[in-house]
């Protein structure tokens, strides 16, 4: 009775375990980051934004649009960079939301007796209970511009679940997303050599 119990709590904790890696895989952004490595990031020091980002595609200047400004300004401002009317980079950015769907799996309950003893054959396909997650996912793209040339210069974009709470409180969720972008941004203002940054995360 005793070992039953055991196997019991052991199958149990690893349902739990299950159930939050899950839910840290499907609330973790995927961050990607890429530079012109012919450009020469010595000469920009200064920024501004495109006069109408992909944000405010309506016509007007929407609520998005000046809390993605905030963010980076004050990211662009902590690598060095000055806002100016007569800039070296303009600033673009565009997200959009979709809603997905992934099919899940964890260990059934039943056949979680077989844990830690033995395990069935490749290709057994009983010893798990599958199910549907739905979720909104939000893509948020940010682009650098020489402002001379009109060409883009580095491409910032991160993926993730957008959940309601990220919703409630978008300026905080607006910040952390700009700032994980950011943390693959590879230069600081009138600097030509690349720095360390964030690893993927």
């Amino acid at each position: 009775m005793k070992s039953i119990r055991l196997l019991t709590l052991l199958v149990v904790a690893l349902l739990m375990a299950a159930a939050l890696l899950l839910q840290g895989c499907a609330t973790q952004a995927d961050v990607r980051s890429d530079y012109d490595h012919a450009a020469d990031f010595a000469k920009y020091r200064t920024f501004n934004f495109v006069p109408q980002p992909s944000t405010d595609k309506a016509g007007y200047s929407t609520l998005l649009t000046q809390d993605l400004k905030n963010a980076v300004t004050a990211q662009m401002e902590k690598r060095g960079y000055t806002l100016s009317d007569n800039p070296d980079l303009l600033i673009n950015f565009s997200g959009k939301l979709r809603e997905k769907q992934d099919i899940e799996s964890v260990p059934g309950p039943y056949y979680g007796y077989r844990a830690g003893f033995y395990g069935a054959w490749p290709g057994y396909g009983w010893g798990s209970d599958v199910y549907t997650v739905n979720y909104t996912e939000g893509t948020l793209n940010v682009d650098l511009i020489d402002a001379r040339t009109k060409q883009m210069v580095w491409e910032g974009v991160s993926i993730g679940e957008v959940t309601k709470e990220k919703l409630e409180n978008r300026q905080a969720s607006i910040d952390h997303a700009v700032a994980n972008i950011f943390a693959r941004y590879p230069f600081e203002a009138g600097q030509a050599q690349p720095i360390k940054t964030a690893e993927k995360n």
